[in-house]
């Protein structure tokens, strides 16, 4: 009678917690939240000040008492108690004009394929202590696959290549299943934290993380192009503490972004390798998949179709399919059973 209760005044949601972004899909509404995983804290009264793009706006601007908390790391929860303040505030945002005593949804939401029990436990309790009454986990890779409406249901080789902010997740699937798969850092983040070493070593020019974004987003190649792109880009100079404006090009950034273009290659390369030949042959026909904010990189899909000679193309809307398969799981929770991720307490049970 309760959970019947709680379902009326309830919009169950799929959830991708992503380090960079956390992204909610209402049932029969679609993703109604698309926003930046950052809260922002007054440490003198433990209150939270601003949450998602309004605390971004934030970023190394804020007096020592208000702290920006980034509270996921490379996919999993870093710290609990922001993250369940943060999803606590999104939810509430969600059910605007409800019963919030009574806003209790059930959760599709997505894990990384390297997470450990305890990692996999804290994304559940913290969905729970934000309000879920039902966490139903499953692996990120599996729900991008469902979002890009890949046949995973099918005898039939996939791959899938999520290139997120703080992890890319390189996988082999296949009946449901990952049949092989990998799991990196090196990632959005890291190519942003390229570009801001190469400014330093090169022009001894300190660029915050924000201005470093844009760059990535603006110049980041990883092509030769005929028309070669120019940004000013504003800084510390280091020599003299002094602000400092400068023009950088494409060529540079692509120079910066080089070695861990490379690594992602190679670990593709790698995963390829491990792979039955009977789902290589099957890849090499159907081609691969790229999802995640990283595949919006220019060239990155002509770069590694040229390493790997398989075709490679971009997911529609790269940027959503975690959470548009975790919205399509939840509405067709029968059928994607053999996909979810038993719950820690269950696992608990069957040790004692």
């Amino acid at each position: 009678m309760l959970a019947q209760l709680f379902a009326r005044f309830s919009k169950d949601l799929g959830v991708d917690l992503g380090t960079s972004h956390t992204h909610i899909y209402v049932q029969n509404r679609g993703v109604v939240i698309n926003e930046p995983s950052i809260v922002a804290v007054n440490t003198r009264t433990d209150r939270i000040v601003a949450v998602g793009k309004e605390a971004e706006k934030m970023i190394g601007k804020t007096p020592p008492h208000i702290q920006i908390s980034q509270p996921l790391a490379r996919g999993v929860i870093s710290d609990f108690e922001i993250t369940e303040k943060m999803l606590k505030h999104f939810i509430e945002r969600v059910h605007e004009g409800s019963f919030s005593i009574l806003t209790r949804p059930r959760v599709v939401i997505g894990i990384p394929l390297d997470i450990t029990e305890v990692e996999r436990k804290a994304v559940e309790d913290a969905m729970r202590s934000a309000g879920a009454r039902e966490v139903h986990l499953v692996e990120k890779i599996m729900a991008t696959a469902v979002g890009a409406r890949l046949p995973i249901k099918e005898a039939t080789g996939t791959m899938i290549v999520d290139l997120g902010a703080g992890t890319t997740e390189i996988a082999v699937l296949s009946l449901d299943g990952v049949v092989t798969w990998k799991s990196l850092q090196t990632a959005g983040n890291e190519l942003t934290q390229n570009i801001i070493q190469y400014v330093r070593d090169h022009f001894n020019l300190l660029l915050g993380e924000k201005m470093a974004e844009d760059i990535k987003k603006k110049l980041g190649t990883t092509q030769p192009s005929v028309e070669i792109m120019e940004m000013k880009v504003r800084g510390r100079d280091l020599l003299n503490g002094l602000p400092r404006e400068m023009t950088l090009n494409e060529v540079q950034i692509r120079d910066a972004m080089n070695r861990s273009i490379r690594l992602i290659t190679e670990d593709i390369k790698s995963v390829l390798e491990v792979t039955p030949p009977e789902l290589v042959a099957d890849i090499f026909e159907r081609g691969m998949v790229l999802t995640g904010g990283g595949s919006l990189l220019r060239g990155i899909d002509k770069t590694i179709a040229e390493v790997t000679q398989i075709p490679v193309r971009i997911a529609d809307d790269p940027t959503t399919c975690v959470v548009r398969g975790a919205g399509i799981i939840l509405e067709h929770l029968d059928d994607y059973r053999d996909i979810i991720i038993a719950p820690t307490q269950e696992i608990d049970k069957n040790f004692r």
